[in-house]
């Protein structure tokens, strides 16, 4: 571990004010940022704790929608009752992550900034071009199993890791921030990450000294949700491949649909092309299979994690049969 200097955050603007010098990071729960500093991967020269900044509420906004403040944790917004009966696809991505004791720890804002757990970026002996800029993807041509299928390029294939941020991007969510100069913006989530291209160290649009102060959920959309995980094990995993699918069906054909993957791209990845194919068609398996094989016509494979395609298509259409039919018609 390297030295480093800490203070604690008095209020937001103190905050942003203080994280704007160089060498300086926010540090909340410390759930992902703790562990990268002892790996020697985040190398911050200065700390500032934000935890006990008063941006924990869940609010009731006037347009029937939810602002959900950066310190909310994991456990308290999948467990508020608002978010369970109005917004359940966020609910259920959130108990899907990680373990108990560590929802119970994690911010709603630092589950949006987790870094990727590409095994490269971890190993500090290897080229990864998202930890040191210019040395190479040792993904690429290396063992890639867990690695992207939409949206990569030469210079990076790796995933983002958040399930929350995958209900959020179907959710249509907004995230509202604070920058040094104390303007506030608010930035749609799918705006927010930003593809690797040849920059894949530049992760989002945040700009220096800018902080993540809540994020905002439009009012519920009509229909049916839910959030499907695919991963190696039941639980403590990330996902191979997830879906947060949102349905509004009438008697005969979808009304509106909303798609968004996980565990396939550099970010939280929304599938218009699969939203596309199911508006105003009739809920059947063709009609799921078909938006599947739209959602994945640009996939391209690594080698180890072509099954992924496969994978993500087949995770697409099971979701979608049982939030038109149910649970147990699905199986």
């Amino acid at each position: 571990m390297r030295s480093f200097t800490y203070e604690r955050a008095t209020d937001a603007q103190a905050a942003v004010a203080a994280v704007s010098r160089p060498g300086a990071k926010f540090i909340s729960g410390g759930t992902n940022l703790l562990d990268l500093m002892k790996l020697d991967i985040e190398q911050p020269g200065h700390l500032v704790d934000i935890s006990r900044l008063p941006l924990r509420d869940i609010e009731e906004l006037p347009d029937g929608g939810l602002r959900i403040g950066a310190q909310a944790t994991n456990s308290d917004v999948a467990a508020d009752p608002r978010v369970r009966t109005r917004y359940p696809v966020l609910s259920q991505a959130l108990v899907s992550g990680a373990s108990g004791q560590l929802r119970n720890k994690a911010s709603t804002g630092g589950n949006l900034l987790q870094r990727t757990r590409c095994p490269y970026f971890y190993d500090t002996a290897a080229g990864c071009n998202k930890r040191n800029p210019g040395s190479g993807c040792s993904a690429i041509g290396g063992f890639n199993r867990i690695h992207a299928i939409l949206g990569a390029s030469d210079s990076c294939i790796a995933t983002h890791p958040s399930d929350m941020a995958v209900a959020m991007t179907a959710l249509q969510a907004r995230i509202e921030l604070l920058d040094a100069d104390q303007s506030v913006r608010r930035v749609v989530i799918t705006d927010f990450y930003r593809l690797p291209g040849e920059t894949p160290h530049i992760e989002t649009v945040l700009r220096p000294g800018e902080m993540i102060t809540s994020v905002v959920l439009p009012p519920p959309p009509p229909g049916r949700q839910l959030y499907r995980k695919v991963r190696d094990r039941a639980s403590y995993e990330f996902a191979l491949v997830s879906v947060a699918a949102i349905v509004s069906a009438g008697q005969e054909t979808i009304d509106e649909a909303r798609v968004a993957f996980g565990g396939v791209a550099h970010q939280p990845w929304r599938s218009v092309e699969a939203e596309a194919a199911l508006t105003g068609r009739p809920a059947t398996m063709a009609t799921y299979r078909a938006a599947a094989e739209a959602a994945m016509r640009d996939a391209v494979g690594q080698g180890h994690n072509d099954f992924k395609i496969e994978l993500a298509k087949r995770t697409l259409c099971r979701t979608l049969a049982q939030l038109a039919w149910g649970a147990e018609e699905a199986r």
